[in-house]
């Protein structure tokens, strides 16, 4: 009997130890990402009394809205519901502070925002905000709604989701640790696991064939922003000899022809905190491998007569930027970040060192180089990195600008004609604004002799947009228990306009709220009562359609 006892204890024991040493954890939902569309909708999956967890490749929560992004795309804010309202609120409320102005009078900042005051009192809203503060809130919503969060976990892609019968049962990381859910979520801005679950996704340009759409596919002699040569300028390393070969970040592939297709992607950059009080700038430092050479297209634009350096420096509190790309030649690291959404984790981290050194390298050419005019060099000299952002990173943005890389194909596809207005969208889950706005795609010589830019466009639909539940579900013949709001399925122009993170927020706290009544009812995502989730989500003020 004590015999049978004890062995029973070490059958006891040694699956306790094995569950311990496999290191498996289980929960309702399981999301996949720290973004903002990752932590709203694991808030939403809270608020319906699930479990959740959150399996973050990040450390820091919040993607690019805690990266540097805080000069929000807001487009129509009336639109912009539920919990990223909540947050913009949040915002609001850390700004009534006097104690959140410390470098600067509260008076004295400006209120500019993008179309709408930066601090918006009738709607107590702030739309332009620091880095780190969005952090701060988005872990203010972490601690409040006790999330349970791994990071610095990232999804084994090539035998670390385990599915069955067409569903997800678990993911598991690199560090081998075991995640297990009913509900997974694909919140990250590359959609790594909604493609190791195999769901068709597209990466690059779809011709306009595809979808009947006028504004996608290659697009030469587009310009519909200031993001391109104006003057006829010599991509040659010598303009007088054409054999001397082209400067660097210039294509020696031709363009393609208008409307069609390709597997080109808008380019990459980061979003930098810049700070003009001396006591929170730190000056740009010259990189080890710094080629003022690379930089020689540029200074040609100067001497072209450009005069726009510093449009683009847009004001956020404390005397501090949201610093983006602007220009024909800028922050943007044209057609650099093509292979980047299938690259292997090591082959991403050097492209994202790549463009961190193209960058860290244009600014230090700007301040200091002598092709550069004076004017623009003296003004250089009042800014400098900010101190008090990003300060475990050499206060350089922790998240790279990953504008666009898989898109899924899923049960119901974006394209323009629902962001333009054309068609009525069915099964509303929240609603977009914004301009379908690409940057570049290339940068390459002309049939002229040239260099020209290609690939940005802003056609601006005439009101705001719904956003259709189908473009958060994959096919139901290829996973029936994921729901994808990054990644979501659309055309490359369509997402130009959704690819805004006021709108990650709804679509994530809008994909968790549908994912949990497929589980409440035992049903896969494609089955789920619209009508039911429809009802959840006007509870929660999202909004979803306007007359």
């Amino acid at each position: 009997m004590f015999r049978s006892f004890l062995f029973c204890l070490f059958i006891v024991f040694l699956s306790c130890y094995q569950a311990f040493s496999q290191q498996v954890f289980e929960a309702d939902v399981i999301v996949y990402g720290g973004t903002s569309a990752g932590v709203m909708a694991a808030v939403q999956a809270k608020k319906m009394g699930k479990s959740v967890i959150i399996v973050s490749p990040d450390i820091h929560l919040g993607g690019l809205s805690s990266g540097g992004l805080g000069f929000t795309d807001t487009g129509d804010k009336s639109v912009i519901g539920g919990l990223a309202r909540e947050f913009y609120h949040r915002l609001y409320l850390h700004y009534q502070q006097d104690s959140a102005w410390k470098w600067q009078k509260k008076e004295e900042y400006g209120n500019k925002g993008q179309g709408t005051p930066a601090i918006d009192g009738e709607s107590r809203t702030m739309w332009i905000f620091e880095p780190h503060v969005a952090e701060r809130v988005f872990e203010d919503f972490a601690r409040e709604f006790e999330l349970e969060i791994y990071r610095d976990e990232w999804l084994n892609r090539e035998s670390g989701v385990e599915m069955t019968d067409k569903k997800i049962s678990s993911i598991t990381t690199l560090s081998g640790k075991k995640y297990k859910g009913k509900i997974f979520i694909d919140a990250t801005y590359e959609g790594d696991l909604m493609a190791s679950a195999g769901v068709s996704y597209h990466i690059g340009r779809e011709s306009n064939e595809t979808y009947g759409e006028t504004w996608n596919g290659v697009q030469v002699g587009v310009f519909q922003h200031k993001h391109y040569f104006k003057e006829n300028i010599s991509p040659l390393v010598d303009p007088e000899d054409p054999t001397s070969g082209l400067l660097p970040e210039i294509s020696s592939e031709p363009p393609g022809k208008n409307g069609e297709g390709d597997k080109r992607l808008q380019a990459y950059n980061f979003r930098m905190a810049l700070s003009r009080h001396p006591e929170n700038r730190v000056p740009f430092e010259k990189p080890a491998n710094y080629d003022p050479k690379r930089y020689e297209l540029l200074a040609r634009v100067y001497s072209a007569g450009w005069t726009e350096t510093f449009e683009k420096y847009d004001p956020i509190p404390n005397l501090k930027t949201d610093t983006n790309n602007h220009g024909p030649f800028s922050t943007d690291y044209i057609g650099k970040n093509y292979e980047y959404p299938e690259a292997n984790y090591a082959e991403r981290r050097k492209m994202i060192q790549e463009h961190e050194e193209y960058q860290k390298g244009l600014m230090y050419f700007l301040a200091n180089d002598p092709e550069v005019p004076a004017e623009v060099k003296s003004e250089m000299a009042q800014w400098g990195l900010a101190k008090d952002e990003f300060q475990d990173n050499g206060n350089w943005p922790h998240q790279i600008y990953v504008r666009e890389a898989r898109r899924m194909i899923g049960s119901y596809v974006m394209t323009e004609h629902d962001v333009l207005g054309k068609i009525e969208v069915p099964k509303p889950v929240g609603m977009g604004s914004y301009s379908l706005d690409s940057h570049n795609v290339q940068r390459f010589v002309t049939k002229e002799g040239f260099v020209q830019n290609e690939g940005d466009i802003g056609v601006h639909p005439e009101k705001p947009y719904s956003i259709s539940l189908g473009t958060l579900l994959p096919k139901k013949e290829e996973c029936t228990n994921l729901l994808v709001p990054v990644c979501v399925s659309s055309s490359h122009t369509a997402f130009g306009s959704i690819r805004m993170e006021p709108v990650f927020m709804i679509l994530g706290q809008s994909a968790a709220a549908a994912g949990i009544l497929a589980i409440e009812n035992n049903q896969a995502v494609q089955d789920i009562s619209y009508e039911s989730l429809r009802k959840i989500l006007e509870d929660e003020k999202q909004v979803m359609k306007i007359n």
